[in-house]
């Protein structure tokens, strides 16, 4: 009887703990933890965004000379990096912030508006200034997914919403990474993604690299 009360008491324990546990607290947690075993450098560039930075693992190998702290976490939103803004911001001294963010906003709700999904951005971006300045802040337009082609119309309507906001800013840059993953004929390179159509192979990131070098501090 005991033993059945202990189990039925670790599950109500654990349901509630769920439920009161916020999305991505366990990645933020082990945020936490990378930068108590190593002290995070200061003047770095800082990645914060969804998985396509938290998949790019070898990021560092493509910019040898750079020193770069990845702090993507997959299938966030701009919602997200403003809720957890404190605690990806604060414990670093970066020269430069680069965002991949944006496209998870809309999958996880296709009736956003792209307005509210740029107010989401610039909410973040204001978070940023408050902390640094006058550092570089960048942002990579939002890639156009084949397995999300639905909402594309979206996408672009947001990325020239940013790059149209960015180019009044200043210290700030939008960075388009959508025509460099085009074909001849204007298509999106389906090659370049993997088998989820979602997320981009190591060509698609040396693709990228390609685009963001010049902007790297």
């Amino acid at each position: 009887m005991k033993k059945v009360l202990s189990v039925f008491l670790l599950f109500i324990f654990s349901f509630f703990f769920a439920q009161e546990t916020p999305m991505f607290w366990q990645d933020i947690q082990n945020f936490k933890k990378l930068d108590q075993e190593h002290a995070p450098p200061k003047d770095a560039i800082l990645l914060i965004g969804s998985s396509s930075f938290t998949k790019w693992t070898d990021v560092s190998d493509y910019f040898p000379d750079k020193t770069i702290i990845n702090r993507g976490f997959g299938g966030s939103r701009l919602m997200d990096l403003n809720y957890y803004s404190e605690e990806l911001l604060a414990p670093y001294q970066p020269k430069q912030i680069i965002i991949y963010c944006g496209e998870n906003d809309l999958a996880d709700n296709p009736n956003l508006k792209a307005s509210e999904v740029v107010d989401r951005f610039k909410i973040f971006y204001n978070k940023i200034r408050e902390k640094f300045p006058n550092i570089e802040v960048d942002y990579i337009s939002i890639k156009y997914s084949p397995s999300r082609e639905n909402l594309w119309p979206k996408m672009k309507e947001i990325n020239k919403k940013i790059a149209g906001f960015m180019k009044k800013e200043a210290n700030a840059e939008y960075i388009d990474i959508t025509t460099v993953m085009q074909d001849a004929n204007g298509k999106v390179r389906k090659d370049l993604f993997v088998e989820d159509m979602l997320h981009i192979t190591p060509e698609g990131y040396r693709l990228w690299t390609s685009v963001m070098k010049p902007y790297m501090k």
